[in-house]
């Protein structure tokens, strides 16, 4: 790569209006989705970039239980299609994670 690296991850605190259900939502620097409604924005190619030109919204479609008590949310875009997976905030609504375990939908 001729000496040049490219970062991964960035770091961006920021503050948003959910676009699903219109919860504000403090951001911390690694908030990717709204802790209520667990809905998220195709916004990055990889994670804090802001760099992906899509900008659809992301649909929570599953989850998954780790027994380390951790839950991997997975999404596919409703404009492009693309899947993306991540996991749970502690500040997530257990309400929420609750449906969709139970496979409804949000």
């Amino acid at each position: 790569m001729d000496g040049l690296e490219i970062k991964r991850f960035q770091r961006v605190v920021e503050d948003f209006h959910c676009e699903h259900c219109g919860t504000y939502v403090k951001g911390n620097g690694y908030t990717d989705h709204c802790p209520n409604c667990l809905w998220s924005r195709h916004v990055d190619n990889n994670p804090g970039d802001r760099a992906c030109k899509c900008k659809g919204m992301m649909k929570p479609v599953s989850v998954i239980y780790y027994r380390s008590g951790r839950f991997k949310l997975n999404y596919v875009c409703t404009k492009c299609k693309a899947k993306k997976s991540v996991y749970s905030a502690s500040g997530d609504n257990q309400e929420s994670l609750e449906r969709l375990i139970n496979r409804e939908t949000l």
